[in-house]
Order: C-alpha cells, then structure tokens, then sequence
C-alpha cells in the first residue's frame, strides 16, 4: 500500500516509532486531544492483512474496564465494541486445591469487567484511522536505521534513505526496542524461567463470556472468552516442558491441556495454530531520557498473570499524550525535558504497583510450601465469599487506577 505522503527531510512536532497497538493509540490520541494541532509521523514495519482475516487463529487481547474507558473518551472505542467478545465473570483456581473464586460484573457494578478483541480487527481500523487524519503520517512499511539527538531536536533515519526531525521520538515498538538499542537506553532483564504457549481453542460447552485464571504446579493457564465460541488460551510451562508440549499433536496437546486445566467447560475440542515465546521482566530504566519517551512493551514486558501488560501500556500512552497537550497548550516545546519528567512522575507509583503485583501473585501461586498453599486457598475461598477482600486487587485488575 503506497504511503500517505513522500517523506523528505521534512520536522515533525511527534514521531513515533511503532504503530502497532500502543503506538497507533497514541498517535490518534493525541491528535484527538490537540484537534489536529501538531504533526505527527508513525513509522511502522508491518501493514495489517486489510483483506484477510487469520479466522480461527486470530490472535487476541483483553482490554480493561479502564482501558475501555480511556479508548471511548477519545472515539476509539464504538468502532471496536461491535466486534469484541465482554468478559462478564472471571474464574480463579488453584489446581488440585479447595480455593476458588468467581468474580462478576454484576457484583463489580459494571456492564463487563474487560473486553477481548483480536489484534487483526483493532489493526485493520487503527491502520484505516490514521491514514484518515491529516496531521499524521503513516509511514508504512518503514523502519528507522538511525536515531541522533542534538540539544534541540532528534533526527531519525529511515529505511528508504531518508530523513526526518522531530522535537521528540517515541518509542512504541515493542519489547525488543531498536529505538532503545539505538540509544542505548538502559534497560532491566529478569527471567520467569518460563515459557507462555498461546493457542485458540474450542470446548463442548459455551464459555458464556467467562474467563479463567487456574493456576497449577507448571504456571498458571488462563483462558479468555473470544467470538465464535473460541477461547483464547495462554498456558505458562517451564521452558523445556513447553518444548515438549509444543511438538504433541493436537489431540496429545488437547489431552494434556485438559489434564491441567480441568473439565469447567466440558471436553476441549479443538487447538488451533500455536506459538510460543519465553516470559521475562524487562523495563527500560528510565522510562525517559533526553528528547526521548518509552512506552507500551518497550516500557515494560510482563508476565500475561492477570492480563495486566498491555494495559499498563496504554495508561502510559494517555498520561504522555496528556503532559504533550499540557505542553502544547502552555506554549512549551514538546521535547522539554520538564514534560518528560513529570509524564515520569505521574507513571512511576502505577508502573511498580503493577508489576509488584503481577509479580506478587506468580510467587505466592508457584509456591508449593504446604503453609502457603492452605493460605492462598483459604484466601481464595474467603474472598468468593466476601468479595470486598478482592476490592483493591479487582480495581487494579480492571485498569481503575490513579494515573
């Protein structure tokens, strides 16, 4: 597909570099709140299929209750909603344990406690979307080779040989940032010592819009409810039984995830085209530096426990898109390092909240020392019978946090 505008060295208020989900976010965010005030370039590598869909295989995400408000308070989420599957009630266990909990969104007070969409459909109309405003320039396929930073501006080279400027260079392109490598932007790394497989699958009864997290002596497997009687499944294993789970057919694979997950939705059916991918936590220390902004998986990649990764992502997106408007709207250059600094502050005490707990729950559930494990059971069985115990943690959960 041609791009919208032949790029030469041409100065941008904003570039990002990514515009897959977080990215692509952020640009139409922030044009929505500017009302098309700045420019702004996204260089993308990948173009969505616009006239194919994966069908059984799609791959999918669950948004929050909070994700979904912030995306409907700048138009973003009526196109979405028509094709996205709620998550009305949410099942937690502890395999071969008494402790369990159900968690509904009648008793939380809202009309669902998150939403899965799948990648291709939000992609497809992310892609559309930006095309569409004119202070954006989706440049596509496009990656960066180059990035220079001087006192006042970033200078970003592309890949057909060309060359933009910009005020400030985000980077939204994943949880392997070429942008931070090119910076050399100091990143932290630890390993989960695990390994996440993701598949979708069928069952013999319907899921009725329930989501489970179980959590066994492997890791834990969650399975999101999606469109079509799918559920979306990601089964966490240590890394050489994943290997092996890997290589089974689809009927040992079923039988073994079975086996794991148990019988809530009767007999699996059907597995379609797996992947896998080893499960680590990686921040990038500072979220900021110089003329220079990290957000989405770039930020930080966590553990999928409790969905919280992308989520955490998009709180990132609006709270920079926010301090830019402030900036923008008080006459101050985007790139000050001011605005950088308080986008920073304003994310730090969500930031490490979030990954304390994602954290904190992988430890306490992949422990198997009797002590605690009565203690999370009882826990579990306490909270299912009174459910303001869960109060903090559900909010968390469902992105209702101070930004």
């Amino acid at each position: 597909m041609p791009m919208k505008n032949t790029v030469q060295t041409r100065k941008y208020d904003v570039v990002i570099v990514g515009g897959a989900m977080a990215g692509a976010t952020l640009a139409l965010t922030l044009d929505t709140l500017v009302n098309g005030a700045l420019s702004i370039a996204v260089v993308e590598a990948v173009e969505p299929s616009l006239n194919s869909h994966p069908g059984f295989d799609s791959r999918s995400i669950a948004l929050s209750y909070g994700t979904v408000n912030l995306l409907e308070s700048v138009g973003l989420w009526a196109p979405l909603k028509s094709s996205a599957t709620a998550i009305n009630q949410i099942h937690i266990s502890d395999r071969g344990h008494f402790g369990q909990c159900k968690l509904d969104s009648v008793s939380v007070g809202v009309d669902a406690l998150g939403y899965v969409v799948e990648l291709n459909d939000v992609g497809s109309f992310y892609h559309r979307e930006m095309q569409q405003r004119a202070m954006i320039d989706l440049l596509c396929p496009m990656t960066i080779t180059g990035l220079e930073r001087t006192v006042t501006s970033c200078i970003v080279s592309l890949s057909n040989n060309k060359k933009i400027e910009s005020s400030l260079v985000i980077a939204a392109d994943g949880g392997d940032s070429f942008a931070c490598q090119l910076l050399k932007h100091e990143t932290s790394l630890s390993h989960f010592n695990q390994t996440a497989i993701i598949a979708n699958v069928t069952s013999e009864k319907a899921h009725f819009g329930e989501a489970f997290e179980r959590f066994t002596e492997h890791g834990p497997i969650a399975l999101l409810p999606m469109s079509e009687g799918r559920s979306s499944l990601v089964w966490c294993l240590k890394p050489e039984e994943a290997v092996e789970t890997m290589m089974l057919n689809e009927q040992q694979f079923l039988s073994k995830l079975q086996h794991d997950f148990g019988w809530r939705l009767g007999k699996l059916t059907h597995a379609g085209q797996r992947a896998s991918y080893p499960l680590l936590l990686k921040q990038a220390i500072p979220c900021v530096s110089h003329r220079f902004a990290v957000v989405g998986n770039a930020a930080q990649s966590l553990h999928p426990i409790a969905g919280q990764g992308f989520n955490l992502g998009i709180r990132d997106v609006f709270t920079l898109a926010e301090e830019i408007v402030k900036s923008s709207d008080a006459a101050v250059e985007i790139g000050d390092y001011s605005t950088l600094n308080q986008f920073r502050q304003r994310r730090e005490e969500d930031r490490n909240s979030t990954i304390n707990m994602t954290s904190g729950l992988l430890s306490i559930f992949a422990n198997q020392y009797w002590p605690l494990v009565v203690g999370r059971n009882l826990s579990l069985s306490l909270s299912n019978h009174f459910q303001p115990l869960l109060t903090p943690l559900v909010h968390r959960a469902m992105g209702e946090v101070k930004r």
